[in-house]
């Protein structure tokens, strides 16, 4: 079923120093996902992010 939303696909995950994995937000290109997960590990925080497709097998 399509209600007509926008389709956003790509994910950007993060997961902290304890293994707790949170979605950050949803795109709809990998080029904006990635963007924004470079953007986060560059801060400097010891979090991990990520890009991965909706139905994508995760790490």
């Amino acid at each position: 079923m399509n209600d007509g939303g926008p389709v956003l696909p790509w994910l950007v995950i993060r997961q902290d120093d304890n293994g707790n994995r949170y979605r950050v937000g949803r795109y709809a290109t990998q080029g904006e996902a990635q963007h924004i997960a470079d953007t986060l590990d560059g801060k400097g925080h010891k979090q991990l992010y990520w890009v991965e497709r909706i139905g994508q097998t995760t790490r």
